[in-house]
């Protein structure tokens, strides 16, 4: 979003210095097309400001979803969260997480199966949402735990700016590190020494989204 924003605000200012490039007859009014493009430039920042504001009111405003409606969301949507999540920063730029994408029903239920078997219970643990994000992570890298998480987060977050709702379902790890777990990573083609990070279930919301909590008072320390 930043980004597409600053090419916009580049390209305006760069049209509008290529067509003043254009009318030599009117350099007496020099100042007025100057004054013009000056106030053009400053319109796109002003816009430009406004866009990161809109992305800081969407991180505040995410809230873990935990009831969802039985509709598939749009492909479009589903690439558009992933795609974000691809663009997490890593350690040293090597970009240790990889990102499953699964919408298949049944794939989808083993994966609930094995989560809920994990902490002993019989519920869904992804609380009906029908698709899952699972984050791995080569443990090769020194820094793949940190990498795996803030992919986590993006995804999260694109995910509620896009309009859907979206948890951080835990227990990839040890999912993944059962035999079951292992052979589902064979039959998706993954191989190497990958870990399971987390589980970010996307899909509509069937639930108002809850209030946040007060920020602790100490959540920052501010050295002057």
């Amino acid at each position: 979003m930043k980004k597409n924003t600053l090419i916009s605000f580049f390209q305006t200012c760069g049209s509008t210095v290529e067509k003043l490039s254009l009318l030599p007859v009117m350099k007496h009014f020099g100042f007025i097309i100057l004054l013009l493009l000056v106030t053009s430039c400053s319109n796109t920042k002003t816009e430009n400001n406004m866009s990161e504001n809109k992305v800081l009111e969407v991180l505040k405003t995410r809230r873990a979803i935990r009831a969802y409606q039985d509709k598939m969301p749009e492909k479009e949507l589903i690439t558009q969260i992933v795609e974000a999540g691809t663009y997490a920063p890593t350690g040293m730029g090597k970009q240790s997480p990889i990102i499953v994408a699964v919408t298949n029903k049944e794939m989808r239920n083993r994966l609930s199966q094995l989560n809920a078997g994990i902490m002993g219970s019989e519920s869904d643990p992804f609380y009906g949402a029908p698709v899952v994000l699972v984050v791995l992570a080569d443990k090769q890298c020194p820094t793949y735990l940190y990498d795996g998480a803030l992919v986590m987060g993006n995804l999260l977050n694109a995910a509620h700016a896009v309009g859907l709702g979206s948890c951080w379902i835990h227990r990839a790890k040890e999912v993944f590190d059962t035999p079951e777990g292992k052979s589902l990573l064979r039959e998706w083609g993954i191989e190497g020494e990958y870990e399971g990070i987390g589980n970010c279930i996307l899909g509509y919301s069937a639930q108002e989204a809850p209030q946040p909590k007060p920020r602790k008072a100490d959540y920052v320390h501010y050295i002057d």
